[in-house]
């Protein structure tokens, strides 16, 4: 069984090994594929949205909160993080200095390998959840902070870290399946669970966020009821299909704004709204500010300090 305090040792040694990958802030990804050194040395002045992959995510040091839907989730050291669907969400860290930054191993979780493998870790199947989650939480296994630290301390050597990188992967998501959230993190690759089918949805939403969206032909691809999809989506991402598809549509283009100086009105249209108005409302309910105001902020920001901050971090 897992321990139930993970070893301070194990969590400092995790930390160095982040920190020797990190040649300053940012999200770096390492020699294999999927996998993420994160390093940041201030605080957030506010929240950061984007959209989060299904991945594990280990604090090693300094402390993070996230906003998904009305949850508002805090993780710190020694704590370890499954995102089990893509969700759009908030994230701000929250304790972090140039001594001492926030200092984060992420892991993007494949469901085509999590089904594989939980056929090993479960031969006779594994227990069902009674609902569905899009955020796990819980103490992080003393094994799976030393893999993930071995496997970052892989960087320094190349020629092994191909050869030997995915099989700590793999080791790192089977200890994660046996784990007290394993047999949540196992409804991620099992094609006949709720999950699963929630995340074709939502696959298919992230593609055509800026179409009409009918709950009852998301229902139907889910393989569910109208009412039955409604209340799976609703419990796996925290938020109704429209407040996702919402979501979606204005992160995007605030994306656009910032990024291209797209105008307001062309890219509420761009990402689906027929009132600029209507847009401009749900924009400032979100970000907090009318999408003038923030835009001018954020590219004032952007330009000095887009290196710094990292919305997946």
């Amino acid at each position: 069984m897992p321990k139930a305090v993970p070893d301070r040792t194990e969590i400092r040694r995790l930390a160095a090994a982040i920190s020797a990958c990190c040649p300053g802030d940012g999200r770096f990804e390492q020699r294999v594929r999927g996998v993420f050194a994160i390093r940041v040395s201030r605080r957030y002045p506010e929240p950061v949205h984007a959209m989060q992959r299904p991945a594990l995510c280990l604090i090693a040091q300094g402390s993070k909160t996230v906003m998904l839907g009305r949850e508002t989730i805090r993780y710190e050291a020694s704590r370890m993080t499954v995102y089990s669907v893509d969700v759009p969400l908030s994230g701000q860290v929250t304790v972090a200095s140039a001594s001492e930054p926030y200092l984060c191993f992420m892991l993007d979780i494949d469901p085509e390998k999590v089904a594989e493998l939980a056929l090993r870790a479960f031969p006779h199947g594994s227990t069902v959840p009674r609902q569905s989650q899009a955020v796990y939480i819980s103490q992080a296994d003393t094994h799976i902070i030393n893999a993930a630290a071995r496997l970052l301390e892989l960087t320094a050597e190349p020629d092994k870290a191909s050869l030997i990188g995915p099989l700590i992967v793999d080791e790192i998501l089977i200890r994660l399946l046996q784990s007290p959230v394993g047999a949540c993190v196992a409804q991620i690759g099992l094609s006949h669970s709720k999950l699963y089918n929630v995340a074709k949805a939502v696959t298919w939403l992230r593609s055509h966020f800026t179409d009409p969206m009918k709950i009852s032909q998301l229902a139907t691809l889910a393989n569910m009821s109208v009412s039955s999809f409604y209340q799976h989506f609703k419990s796996a991402t925290s938020m109704s299909p429209l407040q996702y598809q919402k979501t979606l549509r204005l992160q995007e283009a605030r994306r656009l704004m910032v990024s291209t100086r797209m105008d307001i009105g062309i890219a509420s249209d761009r990402v689906g709204y027929a009132s600029v108005s209507q847009f401009s409302r749900e924009y400032a309910r979100l970000f907090g500010a009318a999408p003038t105001r923030d835009v001018a902020r954020l590219t004032q920001e952007f330009t000095l300090n887009h290196a710094e901050i990292d919305p997946n971090a």
